[in-house]
């Protein structure tokens, strides 16, 4: 009980003067709440014709229908589960595998570090972009799951790097060298001691990825590299542009899921900033940057009275 309210706590802390927190958070709750009450928010069947091609917005559908008579209201809704499923897998192997690495190589060091970090380097060589369409290339017309594996499996190297240098400033701490004075077993130092000074980090790491994540699995789908029977964000760009919508004038085509993109993706960007003025005192702002500038006054004054 204690740990949930501490945990509430945390929260209530985290967005008590968050705007860009608060509104990002709105935006991508909003927007999954509403993906996954879909068949409350529409009674169509994202994959069945139910009207004329191109037909525009109306009363029967809100947001139109695709070439193939497709309502796009409900695409959106049942496609944005694909999409948001894909971009939050990617951010969690992304993060998974970043912080394993980038931990276990800034604690253990020596041939460990030499290893990982050669791996790490390798993987950054390759610009992952060009990476990520040859593999998608390579597989054919790739699902969903494969997509945010590819994702997951490409984007760690830079978060590992990030995660290795954190890890390498705690290990010089204090209370790790008492810690291993006491005999405490290594991966409990690095569980209880270090995983808990990398919170902020692994937060900004994981929505970061999930923001990237969205983005290349729709330019990924978009250039056709995507399975087009699944419906997503991606796929939809993708019939839109196949049946030429914005040149016979269907420009709800491409806008509704154009649209969800870019809402989630900019409510993406907003935790992320947030969760940098949090974590960085430097880049604080408004009432966060009042704040700290009056506790790092009081430090100051304590200071010279010492």
């Amino acid at each position: 009980m204690t740990r949930l309210l501490s945990l509430l706590g945390g929260i209530a802390g985290f967005y008590r003067g968050n705007t860009a927190g608060i509104v990002g958070s709105t935006l991508v709750a909003l927007i999954l709440a509403m993906c996954l009450a879909a068949p409350a928010l529409t009674g169509y069947d994202p994959d069945k014709r139910v009207a004329r091609g191109h037909q525009p917005p109306s009363a029967e559908h809100v947001m139109g229908t695709t070439r193939a008579g497709k309502d796009i209201w409900s695409q959106a809704l049942y496609g944005g589960r694909v999409s948001l499923m894909v971009a939050f897998a990617a951010a969690t192997v992304t993060s998974i595998i970043a912080l394993a690495v980038g931990v276990s190589s800034g604690y253990f060091g020596g041939r460990t570090d030499e290893i990982m970090m050669a791996v790490t380097n390798v993987m950054l060589v390759f610009p992952q972009l060009p990476l990520l369409i040859i593999l998608a290339a390579f597989l054919g017309n790739v699902g969903p799951f494969i997509i945010a594996l590819i994702l997951g499996l490409t984007s760690w190297p830079w978060g590992a790097r990030v995660m290795r240098s954190q890890t390498l400033a705690i290990r010089k701490k204090e209370f790790i060298t008492a810690a291993e004075i006491m005999g405490e077993a290594k991966w409990r130092i690095i569980v209880i001691e270090i995983m808990p000074n990398l919170i902020s980090l692994a937060a900004g790491m994981f929505v970061g990825t999930a923001l990237y994540a969205i983005g290349a699995q729709a330019g990924l789908e978009f250039l056709g590299l995507g399975d087009p029977t699944v419906t997503s964000w991606g796929t939809m760009l993708y019939w839109a542009q196949s049946s030429a919508a914005f040149f016979v004038g269907a420009w709800w085509d491409f806008i509704v899921p154009g649209t969800f993109i870019a809402l989630v993706g900019g409510g993406l960007a907003l935790i992320n900033i947030s969760i940098d003025q949090i974590s960085n005192p430097k880049l604080k702002t408004g009432s966060y940057l009042r704040t700290w500038r009056k506790l790092n006054a009081e430090v100051e004054a304590k200071r010279q009275e010492a």
